[in-house]
């Protein structure tokens, strides 16, 4: 496999901007956005992110509207949710749904993921949701998707022994993709003891609309959980 030199040298997501958002959404992200922002500090415990008590800290790389981060966020509420997405309208969803439901803990970014992990230090997470991220479809934007060599050695170091890696693709080429690169790297153990543990999505893992339009079309899903040893 020949991965890029430098990951954080290339750009992994796609567009920031879409459609006008509504007026209620723009003021969101000026004024609840704020609040909840994540301001990085350089080998920081996460935890300390928090004001709210925090026995856990998981990250979500790439939220797109927000259903599965503020579902967790809500049904884990010892749970420091750090999410980051760069993407307005995918975070002004998701401050739409915290509006409505708040939480203490959640705390977003609006810039690249790789600066979160960065400024983590070793073994300080509980776990990483990577779902359905953009599978960069042609041959030479492969270089471009998260899951690389280089980027699983980053995410094992800032998760703890035991802690879980968890991805999702509708995109059967990054799925082997993907796959390849997990199975061979020796600090992830699939968790996997039969195929339909990967086809089938765990009672704790929320749907996504964007998981719900792959359904629609008929794109199998795929939905793996790896152990950090």
């Amino acid at each position: 496999m020949t991965e890029p030199q430098s990951l954080h040298a290339r750009r992994l997501f796609g567009r920031r901007k879409g459609w006008k958002l509504r007026p209620h959404q723009a003021g969101l992200l000026d004024t609840m956005l704020p609040e909840l922002a994540l301001v990085l500090r350089e080998g920081g415990d996460p935890k300390s992110y928090f004001t709210a008590p925090i026995d856990d800290v998981w990250l979500e790389i790439g939220f797109g509207a927000g259903e599965h981060l503020a579902w967790q966020a809500d049904q884990n509420p010892r749970v420091g949710i750090l999410g980051a997405e760069p993407f307005e309208a995918g975070m002004a969803k998701l401050l739409s749904k915290l509006a409505l439901a708040p939480t203490g803990n959640v705390r977003l970014y609006t810039e690249d993921a790789r600066d979160i992990l960065t400024a983590l230090p070793d073994a300080s997470l509980g776990r990483i949701f990577i779902l359905f991220p953009d599978p960069w479809p042609k041959t030479r934007h492969h270089k471009r998707r998260f899951i690389q060599t280089e980027m699983l050695d980053e995410l094992a170091r800032v998760l703890r022994p035991g802690a879980e890696l968890r991805f999702a693709t509708d995109h059967a080429s990054y799925l082997e993709y993907a796959l390849e690169r997990l199975m061979a790297h020796t600090s992830f153990a699939w968790t996997a003891q039969r195929a339909e543990e990967w086809k089938t999505r765990p009672s704790d893992w929320p749907p996504t609309r964007y998981e719900g339009k792959a359904i629609e079309v008929g794109r199998p899903c795929a939905y793996f959980i790896f152990r950090r040893v």
